[in-house]
């Protein structure tokens, strides 16, 4: 019998009890008693077990009349099925388990606090404020003050956030529906996969790619101003892959490569190749799909130090291991730009300029661009102040045009805000750019086009007409500034601040033409090289047109001497043998020699020792 049940019947008996006025009350307390220590006459327990269930429901009715939660709600305490509960003793040693591992615990408290480490945040502290304050202790901690502007929002960094935003959760669901449905039809009946992919800031793994292998590790190498230094590390396993690459890459073997790949799915040169092939070929879903899966291997191989995202962290150019995400985040920042999501690729660009101080990729002339596409004017004029340890920043061709472009449409939009004492306002920002700069005018009537009958009679004008940028540095930056952002210019209101300001500086030049000398010697202190320091960007690298090749000829051209063959299961975490193929003996008509150009390792016999990211001098210059 149980205990709730026993407490009914002593119930039913203690009413009957005072019911009656012939029972004397003494009497009746010590028929209570006995029947309290034993079961009722006639009934006995055929399981000797039944007696432990007794104090198993004792428990569990103190646990469930005791549980309540903060509102009130009574927590429901579910009772385990086909289990034994333990006896006094049993509970005696959990008792004293429990206070030694609270011992423990205030041992290893006393630990942290002599180390200095808070591990229980006040009350009054919300975690919001705990992340700002580890924000504001990484400010402090770099002293070049770039971190303060290039700490990245990772809210931003996916693209599917801003067009969650643009276009609605909807739509962008059906769209993500649509193409996990096309998706799974290319597998031709495969099973999918039983495991979930990590969750990473920089892509979206999609459930068809396959599990990480743990092929590429990172390591950490000094820390030195609050700056911590990383690089990436092979394993064995990828450096024997990265070997049969190499191979494939003198032969121009494109189908040696795609044995690799089929082998070593997150091997990033191989991606990264293939990413250029079908970007050129038109299948840009594809290509974007190939910079994301490079990406997600290069995130999850990121040490438990590696806080890229804080701006503390480096990834030096310099170490050949570290220069695929350097490549695989500019291929990335372009694709969200022709995606529309230009607040996303702002975000990839900060983090891709916070990597490496020297900027190998160029992300400082196009991060202007990306700030007044999201709308990101306060930020831009922040930028400009804290970046670097000079003020030298707003020399840049870029910089000058994009911060006058700024000013303009905070004017606009606030203009109480504007405290027009301390700061220049647009025209005056324009003004000056146009005297520090003006063949960029040249140049962008040209090319946005500019066709009001006004801007032929301003390119009349010796001082515009016939500018000259003074160095082959300057010259390339501007041809990169006008490649990257021309289409700014095709806004009517932008196009009539730059007339206005193009207007005064022509009649301010009549009044005093010494002034035009003044802003030509600081030209030439800025940029006083004989040769191209920016020789290692391509202009096409920052242009949103990509020529394209037709299919067949990239299919013809990767009929190579080695098809891909199956491998065996025992083989199959080995890299096949790639051997110096032949370069293909076929005619050089345009279209092969177009898609040699494509490669990264391209190279027409010029300089065969050059590396895969070096380039000509002067190229696009």
């Amino acid at each position: 019998m149980s205990n709730r049940l026993l407490r009914r019947v002593l119930k039913e008996r203690e009413e009957k009890r005072f019911a009656s006025s012939d029972l004397d009350p003494e009497a009746a307390a010590i028929e209570n008693d006995e029947e309290s220590d034993s079961p009722p006459a006639g009934s006995r327990f055929k399981n000797p077990f039944d007696l432990l269930d007794d104090q198993e429901d004792d428990q569990q009715f103190d646990v469930q009349e005791q549980a309540h939660d903060v509102g009130g709600q009574e927590l429901v305490a579910r009772k385990p099925a086909n289990t034994i509960p333990s006896s006094n003793h049993k509970l005696k040693k959990k008792k004293k388990k429990n206070k030694d591992e609270s011992k423990v615990e205030k041992s290893l408290d006393s630990i942290l606090e002599e180390l200095s480490i808070n591990t229980k945040p006040s009350n009054n502290q919300s975690l919001s404020e705990n992340v700002k304050a580890l924000g504001n202790e990484a400010h402090e901690n770099n002293k070049n003050g770039r971190s303060s502007v290039l700490i990245v929002n990772p809210k931003y960094l996916k693209a599917e956030n801003e067009l969650r935003k643009i276009f609605g959760s909807k739509v962008v669901n059906s769209f993500e529906n649509q193409h996990s449905v096309g998706s799974s039809r290319q597998m031709h009946g495969g099973r999918q996969a039983a495991y979930n992919l990590r969750k990473t800031y920089l892509a979206s793994p999609s459930g068809l790619w396959p599990r990480w292998d743990n092929s590429i590790t990172m390591e950490l190498l000094e820390t030195k101003d609050g700056m911590h230094y990383f690089r990436y590390m092979y394993t064995p396993s990828y450096k024997h892959a990265q070997e049969a690459f190499e191979a494939a890459k003198a032969a121009n073997n494109i189908n040696a490569i795609g044995d690799i790949l089929g082998h070593h799915p997150y091997h990033v040169d191989a991606l990264l190749t293939f990413a250029e092939l079908f970007k050129y070929s038109g299948e840009h879903q594809t290509s974007a799909e190939m910079i994301e899966k490079c990406l997600y291997a290069l995130e999850c191989a990121w040490h438990p130090l590696f806080t890229p995202l804080q701006g503390n962290c480096q990834l030096k150019y310099s170490h050949d291991t570290n220069k695929p995400i350097f490549s695989a985040l500019f291929s990335h920042m372009k694709n969200m730009d022709r995606r529309g999501c230009h607040r996303s690729a702002l975000e990839v660009c900060k983090l891709l300029l916070s990597l490496d101080s020297d900027d190998p990729k160029g992300a400082l002339f196009c991060i202007d661009y990306f700030s007044l596409r999201a709308q990101e004017y306060r930020w831009l004029e922040q930028f400009v102040e804290e970046y670097g340890t000079d003020n030298s920043l707003w020399l840049l061709p870029n910089v000058s045009y994009s911060l006058a472009v700024s000013r303009f449409y905070l004017e606009c939009s606030d203009e109480s805000s504007i405290n027009h004492s301390e700061k220049a306002t647009s025209k005056d920002l324009m003004k000056q750019a146009l005297m520090l700069h003006p063949l960029v005018l040249q140049k962008l009537v040209t090319k946005a086009p500019l066709k009001d009958s006004a801007w032929t009679q301003i390119l009349k004008y010796s001082f515009f007409g016939s500018a000259k940028a003074g160095s082959p540095s300057l010259d390339h930056l501007i041809n990169i500034y006008v490649e990257r952002s021309y289409i700014l210019w095709r806004f009517p209101e932008l196009q009539a601040l730059l007339k206005d300001a193009a207007l005064l500086v022509a009649e301010s030049l009549e009044q005093n033409s010494s002034e035009a000398r003044d802003w030509e010697c600081v030209r030439k202190e800025a940029f006083s090289s004989e040769k191209n320091e920016y020789s290692y960007l391509m202009v096409s690298d920052f242009s949103d047109v990509i020529p394209s090749l037709p299919p067949e000829e990239i299919r013809h051209f990767m009929a190579g001497p080695q098809p891909v063959r199956e491998m065996p299961d025992a083989d199959r975490g080995a890299v096949p043998e790639i051997g110096h193929a032949a370069r293909l003996d076929l005619p050089r008509n345009a279209a092969i020699a177009f898609l040699e150009s494509i490669l990264p390792w391209a190279d027409y016999g010029v300089n065969r020792n050059r590396g895969p990211d070096d380039h000509d001098q002067n190229v696009d210059g």
